[in-house]
């Protein structure tokens, strides 16, 4: 099917990205997208760099005509986040994705697209090889770990760019320029036990929840879509209590960035409450199925018989757990009193595993505002200690504050009025975008977030608009062309 993708237009663009759709590239495990970006811009006879942490950056000269404008680094990450339906048969550590269209869309056969940030990536291989786009002098950045740390943007230092300009290709809405982003923070629970023997007459059924829709759990986190951590502990819950059920394992969610999708746990009830267990879940199925019925369609929840575990989490520690799972705050914590619709804060509960004598949680807290931030941190952080567990923060990075007044702001949006016969739609957004950590070590960079249209980013159903890249190329050397003279 890549070769449908590489015939459409743009076919450098697509065409590129098809290639690049062909190197696995998992957050934290880049070596081979580096490796493809680095022989990319030596081939093409560009000056390439590899910096100490991984970031490939590639210089290309203006084009004829266009020596005396700025210089404007064009920004996009190289990891993507990977994700697959529960069905579906895929290593993302050795295949391609396998994209195919579907009328307006590129899609993947079950699993994440890599439209985020591949099309932006993309994109600037295109400018970067081309030989016939009137452009200023350009910079291409292409950081790492953007998905799981913001890893590169971070360890970026100064002095490696002379770019005045950024246009950062990481936005999922055509009609959008943004220019302020939340920052974040994550939290890791971990503790241990010792697991109690199960003794008497059990019945044992393995409890799954699947088809929630998911999504980014920053740009989707104000949708009211289900979390699969959440449901199942509320399901848990009513089964500890009612039916004196005993938990043997759960393993939910798996990545930070997305909101769970699915979730699976091993109970056992006592043989006399077998019936009024099984009554119960097709009970709290179909309330979970009515709650949700707009935002998650296709939620299922199933059992299935299973081998009795020989040993279950300690009693105590069950009714605890459960608790501060339930405690845990999830979604959205406030909205922006300054900018109408604007999530200002939110966490998402990404990741519950109780297994063998151990136990993990994982969190993101998004923010706008560093100490409402640290603040719902330390929120999630009292209610996973409720529980014994050892809590530790990691790769806090800050928000990018919005400079409306910029000239790249004006130039883009007067570009739009004119192109397009409407206004963009200029704002800041709840995902984590690396501006405002560059920002750190080029203070005077003004910066600028656009791209095509992105549905369903950091899960299988992300599908990219074929008729929107269109329009996001056309805009992009179009705004190339308006970059002003030095000085």
């Amino acid at each position: 099917m890549s070769n449908e993708v590489r015939a459409l237009e743009p076919k450098a663009l697509w065409s590129n990205f098809a290639d690049l759709n062909e190197v696995p590239r998992p957050s934290k495990k880049e070596e081979r997208v580096i490796q493809f970006m680095k022989s990319f811009g030596e081939k093409l006879g560009l000056h390439t760099q590899v910096d100490e942490i991984g970031n490939v950056i590639i210089k290309k000269p203006a084009s004829p005509g266009m020596e005396n404008r700025e210089t404007v680094a064009l920004q996009s990450h190289l990891d993507m986040v990977h994700q697959k339906n529960a069905d579906t048969t895929f290593d993302f550590n050795t295949q391609g994705i396998q994209m195919y269209i579907d009328g307006d869309w590129v899609k993947a056969k079950g699993t994440t697209l890599g439209a985020d940030n591949g099309i932006g990536v993309a994109t600037i291989m295109a400018l970067l090889a081309s030989t016939d786009i009137a452009h200023p002098p350009l910079e291409a950045l292409f950081t790492i770990d953007e998905e799981t740390g913001m890893t590169g943007a971070l360890n970026l230092k100064g002095g490696l760019l002379d770019a005045s300009i950024m246009l950062n290709l990481d936005t999922e809405d055509d009609r959008e320029l943004t220019i302020g982003c939340a920052g974040g923070i994550d939290i890791n629970a971990t503790g241990k036990y010792t697991s109690d023997t199960l003794s008497g007459d059990h019945k044992s059924y393995k409890l799954s929840i699947t088809g929630l829709t998911g999504g980014h759990s920053g740009m989707d986190i104000h949708l009211g879509r289900g979390n699969a951590n959440k449901l199942m502990n509320r399901l848990l819950a009513g089964a500890v209590t009612a039916h004196n059920a005993r938990i043997g394992s759960i393993d939910g969610g798996s990545l930070r960035n997305a909101i769970p999708r699915e979730s699976f746990a091993i109970v056992a009830v006592p043989a006399a409450t077998e019936v009024a267990f099984k009554t119960y879940i097709t009970e709290q199925t179909q309330i979970l199925q009515a709650e949700y019925n707009i935002t998650d369609p296709n939620i299922q929840v199933t059992l299935e018989e299973a081998e009795t575990p020989t040993e279950v989490l300690p009693t105590a520690l069950q009714a605890t757990f459960i608790r501060a799972i339930y405690t845990c705050p999830n979604g959205i914590h406030r909205m922006s009193p300054a900018i109408e619709g604007l999530v200002q804060t939110s966490n998402n509960l990404a990741r519950v595993l109780v297994k063998d004598g151990t136990y993990l949680m994982q969190c993101l807290t998004r923010s706008s505002v560093d100490s409402e931030k640290n603040d719902l941190a330390m929120a999630v952080q009292s209610a996973f200690e409720l529980t014994g567990a050892t809590v530790s923060n990691s790769g806090s990075y800050p928000g990018w504050t919005p400079k409306p007044d910029a000239a790249i702001v004006k130039i883009m949006s007067d570009l739009y009025r004119q192109k397009f016969n409407e206004a963009p739609h200029v704002n800041a957004c709840h995902a984590g975008l690396e501006c405002g950590i560059l920002g750190g070590n080029y203070p005077a960079m003004e910066m600028i977030s656009f791209g095509p249209n992105i549905q369903g980013a950091h899960s299988p159903d992300e599908k990219v608009q074929i008729s929107s890249v269109q329009k996001y190329w056309d805009y992009l050397l179009d705004t190339l062309k308006q970059i002003p003279v030095k000085g």
